[in-house]
């Protein structure tokens, strides 16, 4: 099996975000870290280059792979603010809820916190923290 790419560096939250181009994108990965660490109890970990996670587990796929990563995370990328939340019965009626935003695959896309309803953010974050433990 080849080694995940995905997992927790010595790299520092705070030094990740100040880099952050975008003064927006960089205001917005500071408030999204700081309600993170609340809603989860967790401290912020740079899982990989880019993504900044909370909490981990391990997973195992019924093909044998397997491997940790982070419980929720996201990461302020140059498009979009992108989360790793979801996973849980009721994430597509608060998906409706939200405000603007895309989705894909275990992924959701944000142009920025001022389109999102950020309480709906909240229990998609919260939600998603506690169904990965399951």
């Amino acid at each position: 099996m080849p080694e995940a790419k995905t997992k927790p560096t010595p790299v520092n939250v705070d030094a990740f975000i100040a880099a952050v181009e975008k003064p927006t994108r960089r205001e917005d990965a500071t408030v999204v870290r700081q309600m993170m660490e609340r809603v989860t109890g967790a401290a912020a970990t740079m899982w990989g280059p880019s993504i900044i996670g909370f909490g981990s587990y391990h997973y195992r796929y019924a093909s044998g792979h397997e491997g940790d990563t982070c419980r929720v995370g996201f990461s302020p990328r140059s498009a979009n603010l992108v989360f790793y939340v979801g996973n849980f019965p009721e994430y597509a009626a608060l998906l409706e809820r939200l405000g603007k935003h895309k989705s894909g695959k275990g992924c959701l896309y944000v142009n920025k916190l001022a389109d999102v309803d950020l309480a709906v953010l909240e229990e998609i974050v919260q939600r998603s923290f506690v169904a990965a433990a399951a």
